[in-house]
C-alpha cells in the first residue's frame, strides 16, 4: 500500500504565525523563519519517493497561497474546523488506504531518516507518536488496518505539557503504539537561539 505523509501547514502570513515567538522577535521575523523552515520542510520530503506528500492547510481561503507551489494542487485540503484533535483527526479518516504520518510544520531538524523510521515503526504498530521535550508531539501516525480510534484525541490538553500524555492515556488497549524520534519546534527566542547554535537555521 501506498505510504502517505502529512504535513500540517498554517499560511505564512505575519501575524498568524509563531506569534510567542513573535512576540519576541518581531512578526515579520517571526513569518519570515516560519516560511523558511516550511519551505525547506516541503523541499526535502516532497522529493522523497518513498511516500505521497498531502498538505492539509489553514486558514481554509488559503488553498492558493505561493508556499504550497512545491505541492501539486490536488493534494493541498483544508484542515478544516475544530480543535486541533478534530482537525488532525481529518486526514486518517479521508486519504486512501495505506499508513499515514502527520507532522507539523516548523520542526528544523527533521529530516527524510525520521520519517522513514515512523512508517518502519508503523510495520509493528498500530499508532506511532514522535515526542517533544514540552511534553507534545511532532509527529503521531497510524497503520490504518482496523479503524483509527474514533475519539483518538478526545480530551487533550493541547499546548501544555499533558498533550502526548493525555493522547496515549486515551487509546483503547486493543491498539498497539510506539514512540518515534524526539525532536522539538520553535516556540520562542530561547529555541531560535539554540537552533542557531546547531547550525539548523
Amino acid at each position: 500500500m501506498k505510504r502517505h505523509l502529512v504535513i500540517f501547514a498554517r499560511a505564512p502570513q505575519a501575524g498568524r504565525v509563531k506569534r510567542r515567538l513573535a512576540s519576541e522577535i518581531g512578526i515579520t521575523a517571526a513569518a519570515r523563519f516560519y516560511r523558511t523552515i516550511l519551505s525547506r520542510q516541503i523541499r526535502r520530503l516532497t522529493s522523497d519517493r518513498r511516500w505521497t506528500v498531502w498538505l492539509f492547510v489553514t486558514p481554509d481561503d488559503s488553498l492558493g497561497h505561493p508556499a504550497w507551489r512545491g505541492i501539486p494542487r490536488p493534494r493541498v485540503s483544508r484542515q478544516g474546523y475544530g480543535d486541533l484533535g478534530q482537525r488532525m483527526t481529518l486526514p486518517f479518516r479521508a486519504l486512501p488506504p495505506g499508513p499515514v504520518v502527520l507532522v507539523g510544520s516548523d520542526i528544523p531538524a527533521m529530516r527524510p531518516s525520521h520519517i522513514a523510521r515512523a512508517f518502519r515503526l508503523l510495520g509493528r504498530h498500530d499508532l506511532v507518536f514522535g515526542p517533544t521535550s514540552d511534553g507534545g508531539f511532532w509527529l503521531v501516525g497510524a497503520r490504518r488496518i482496523k479503524p483509527t480510534p474514533r475519539r483518538l484525541f478526545a480530551g487533550v490538553r493541547w499546548s501544555t505539557a499533558h498533550a502526548l500524555a493525555d493522547t496515549l492515556a486515551g487509546i483503547p488497549g486493543e491498539f498497539s503504539t510506539a514512540l518515534a524520534d524526539a525532536l522539538n519546534d520553535v516556540d520562542d527566542a530561547r529555541d531560535l537561539r539554540r537552533l542557531a547554535a546547531r547550525d539548523l537555521f
